[in-house]
């Protein structure tokens, strides 16, 4: 896509029952929600994490927590089989050191998208970002360092793994509209896993 940015299509397919399953069980103990932005918007994504620390959004602002503030318990443990493929995924971007602390689950519902942004949040910005889709497909936007410089277009369908860093760590990037449909294993939603290596 970039200097240090790589999309692999289809590289989730073999493993994508196992780790949808996986995923629900974390959704079942610490479930969904939608979150405030600073500026008081309600995002229509709907989020939750897991690993020793999971991203929060708030009027407070954005930041990683050890709890999640619905419950007030430690965000559930990364799934062994998640911390694999991320590594694993990782390692065949160029990214051999990768060791994510972090996954943020993002689900969207026909309609649902996410607007321009950069993964800044991070304390260790050295670390790549490994992103996960499963479900409907989606239009990924990939640009530059300035959020109003030029975008590319990908089309991510379910099973690709998008992986950025070095040069294009801090690159903006986001989802257009989720289209409506139905996907066999999904269903009506696409679900993004972001794996991470915060501190």
């Amino acid at each position: 896509l970039a200097p240090g940015a790589v999309l692999l299509h289809g590289f989730a397919q073999a493993e994508a029952a196992a780790l949808l399953q996986a995923m629900e069980q974390l959704i079942a103990q610490a479930p969904l929600r939608h979150m405030q932005t600073p500026g008081g918007y309600t995002m229509s994504v709907a989020t939750t994490s897991c690993g020793p620390l999971g991203w929060v959004s708030d009027p407070h602002g954005y930041r990683y927590a050890a709890h999640d503030p619905h419950t007030g318990q430690p965000w559930p443990a990364m799934p062994d089989c998640l911390l694999r493929f991320a590594i694993y995924a990782a390692t065949e971007a160029g990214y051999p050191d990768f060791v994510p602390d972090s996954c943020m689950v993002n689900q969207y519902l026909p309609g649902n998208k996410l607007g321009l942004h950069q993964d800044r949040d991070e304390r260790d910005l050295r670390a790549p970002v490994v992103s996960l889709s499963l479900g409907l497909p989606a239009t990924f936007l990939f640009g530059g360092l300035q959020r109003t410089g030029p975008t590319q277009r990908y089309r991510l369908a379910h099973g690709d793994v998008v992986v950025w860093g070095g040069p294009s760590r801090l690159a903006f990037h986001g989802v257009l509209p989720v289209a409506d449909g139905d996907h066999a294993l999904v269903g009506r939603r696409r679900v993004n896993l972001t794996f991470r290596k915060v501190g």
